[in-house]
């Protein structure tokens, strides 16, 4: 017998009232959550918690859908390499989400099991029903309100905490800005696949190939996210995307500038507030980027930064703004233009493109 169950995570705002969950069928299915997660959080404790409740029978097969590549490779492909390193990544920084992993690690053991991608939101029903009660307990926590639990799966003993006191250790949304950033490039990741396909705006890991699900709608949640900006004094605050006083064209300089920013990039809260919900990057290799293959990507690296020498800022329409601008990083010079909207009061990026500078 195989057991079939899908697993899903959500966090509203990412990071945000955070739900996850496992579903096999309507008697069969355990969520829970935390009142302030990450989306890859949840992704992860709705994994574990679903070997843990069915560790009383390690016999079976077990079949986990996922929505989430970062989870399946985090699981198939980075983990052992991850492991041989002390629990770092190639370039020697720490793992994220560590302790979710490493509870992973130790229930997997003995078991048999495959993954399998599957796009979110797309009408698959075992992954729609994760996906509904794994939000139902991100927004019980956003309201207050008693969150949905589940029966749980059958036979089982307590899997582990549904609602623990705070989120998993292993991701802190706080970054050290390198203090010599030569590049916005970084080529040597553990998680690469091929060299030559950067992600040019961010600088980051390449994730395996084909389409991946569009973003999920905790990525698109508003919410006001109040940080010093690049160009604020010491007193002064901006709410991020939001003008504040400065003309269009200011705004969209120092919204791009911002996600040059490795501190700006490895926080995947401020990050996806910035990115409009469609939006894709052409990359100086001709690859299409979609918003979800980057903030998945920032999850593992945030990248370098880059000088950058602002060309034109255009008005195309009264909401939409074109950025030209040259950087300069360890891969030479690129010419790269990108399209600001207009979003309910805040400018977002809805496309960037970038081609190498000869």
């Amino acid at each position: 017998m195989t057991i079939i169950a899908a697993a899903d995570g959500s966090a509203l705002g990412n990071p945000g009232p955070a739900g996850w969950a496992w579903y096999v069928n309507d008697s069969c299915w355990r969520a829970g959550g935390w009142p302030h997660g990450t989306n890859n959080q949840g992704e992860l404790m709705a994994v574990l918690d679903l070997f843990r409740s069915t560790a009383h029978v390690p016999d079976e097969d077990l079949r986990i859908l996922c929505d989430s590549q970062y989870v399946i490779n985090c699981i198939t492909k980075w983990m052992p390499g991850w492991k041989r390193k002390g629990w770092r990544k190639a370039d020697g920084k720490p793992v994220l989400n560590v302790d979710l992993l490493k509870d992973i690690d130790q229930a997997i053991i003995g078991r048999k099991y495959t993954f399998e991608w599957v796009k979110g939101h797309a009408g698959h029903d075992l992954n729609e029903a994760a996906d509904e009660r794994a939000r139902a307990v991100a927004t019980a926590f956003q309201l207050g309100t008693a969150a949905p639990s589940g029966p749980g799966y059958p036979g089982a003993g307590e899997a582990g905490p549904l609602v623990p006191g705070t989120p998993p250790a292993g991701r802190s949304s706080a970054r050290a800005v390198p203090a010599e950033a030569p590049s916005l490039f970084d080529d040597d990741h553990d998680e690469a696949d091929s060299p030559d396909e950067d992600l040019t705006l961010f600088g980051g890991q390449d994730l395996s190939s084909g389409s991946l699900p569009t973003a999920p709608a905790e990525f698109t949640e508003q919410e006001a996210f109040i940080e010093p900006t690049l160009f604020a004094g010491e007193d002064e605050e901006a709410v991020l995307g939001q003008a504040g006083g400065r003309t269009d064209e200011e705004m969209v300089i120092l919204l791009e500038k911002e996600l040059l920013r490795p501190d700006v990039r490895g926080d995947l809260g401020r990050t996806g507030m910035l990115l409009h919900p469609e939006f894709t990057e052409i990359g100086s290799s001709g690859r299409i980027w979609s918003r979800e293959e980057l903030l998945m990507a920032l999850e593992g690296d945030p990248g370098e930064t880059a000088e950058v020498d602002i060309i034109s800022a255009e008005r195309l329409s009264s909401n939409a703004m074109l950025l030209s601008y040259r950087s300069h990083g360890r891969n030479g010079p690129a010419l790269r233009s990108s399209i600001w909207l207009l979003d309910d009061g805040r400018w977002r990026l809805r496309f960037h493109q970038s081609t190498p500078e000869k």
